[in-house]
């Protein structure tokens, strides 16, 4: 059955769902996520030129290291997010198929006269998916590029969070990983794997589980980082400057972000799901909107949305009317973990009048 949305061109699932899922956590099954974009930038100062520009701190990447870049626009939205590694010789960015044309438009244009080369590799290079170890056989199988770690939900350096700590977080031990391989040779590198066949419904499935922000779903033209704990992996908060830095280091130490992610426990004994988009009610008043839905072979039909940070985190909740029951992933006190004397921008904070 053939996924939609930002996954259009790929497989939803293959029949069986529930088995894919469980393969695939298992670190027995792959998923073709062939729809994703892939690019290139090559060149000698490729990456303190991507440092600059990007929220995270590139200056150290060396080859096997996995990492995770925002680009936001001057007020600190989020407008590109990609998965980000170095083999040496270039420096891979993975994001999503919409997002691919104007994440390269972008950076040509802020290529200026540094020695950097920007190319769209999607049309020969694809993407597969895994949890667990089951990377290393897609590593040995024709045509592998690179593997590509996920960092989430470690709190990488320089990083924070508003969810819970690294070891209690609900995604510590999945652990998925995104392999590139010759688009030509995709079929063979799936095949020479030896990896069951899984669909998005149990990547995302999983994904969903984690907690996971992703931009094709729960990005808007309003997202900035800390709605969606997004601090953890992508933005390094002691880096140079960098577009919409001054947002992210005001939302840090000053203020709460104005919004929240959580996940939602959706009634059961309904037979419908409620589609992305679908707002999130309080009663009668609008306090947010599902940005995932997913059925999840354990915990049934759940969903990321983006409420309203006011919103009590024990309201109760209808989308579609259907009952939904809040996990808060960023709690409504908005507070970052970390003292405030070492945060950044601390010049920021109001000092009392003489």
């Amino acid at each position: 059955m053939p996924a939609g949305g930002p996954d259009t061109g790929v497989a939803l699932h293959y029949g069986r769902p529930a088995q894919e899922q469980r393969a695939l956590e298992q670190g027995r099954g792959v998923v073709d996520l062939s729809q994703l974009g892939v690019l290139t930038v090559t060149g000698p100062d490729r990456l303190s030129w991507l440092n600059s520009l990007s929220s995270q701190l590139l200056l150290g990447l060396t080859p096997g290291v996995s990492g995770e870049l925002l680009l936001l626009d001057p007020n600190g939205r989020i407008e590109h997010a990609a998965a980000v590694a170095d083999d040496g010789e270039r420096t891979w960015l993975v994001t999503e198929a919409g997002h691919v044309a104007g994440l390269a438009g972008f950076l040509d244009r802020m290529r200026f006269m540094l020695r950097v080369e920007v190319a769209d590799v999607t049309d020969r290079t694809a993407v597969l998916g895994t949890y667990g170890d089951a990377w290393q056989a897609l590593a040995a199988a024709p045509g592998h590029v690179l593997t590509w770690h996920d960092p989430w939900p470690t709190t990488a350096p320089g990083g924070t969070s508003y969810g819970p700590p690294d070891a209690e977080h609900p995604g510590r031990d999945l652990h998925p990983a995104l392999s590139l391989v010759d688009r030509s040779r995709l079929v063979e590198a799936v095949d020479g794997s030896g990896l069951q066949l899984a669909g998005t419904w149990a990547w995302e499935a999983l994904r969903v589980e984690a907690w996971r922000p992703r931009l094709g779903r729960e990005v808007d033209d309003r997202a900035i980082p800390h709605e969606l704990d997004w601090l953890r992996t992508a933005v390094h908060l002691d880096k140079g400057c960098y577009r919409g830095q001054e947002t992210v280091a005001r939302v840090y130490n000053l203020g709460r972000p104005p919004r929240r992610l959580v996940m939602l426990h959706l009634d059961g004994s309904e037979h419908v799901t409620p589609e992305p988009g679908e707002r999130v009610l309080h009663g009668q008043r609008d306090v947010g909107a599902v940005t995932t839905v997913v059925r999840h072979t354990e915990l049934g039909p759940v969903a990321l949305a983006v409420v309203k940070r006011s919103l009590p985190e024990d309201a109760e909740l209808t989308v579609g009317g259907i009952a939904a029951a809040q996990e808060v992933i960023v709690p409504s006190a908005g507070e970052a973990v970390g003292r405030p004397a070492e945060r950044p921008g601390q010049e920021l904070r109001r000092r009392p009048r003489p």
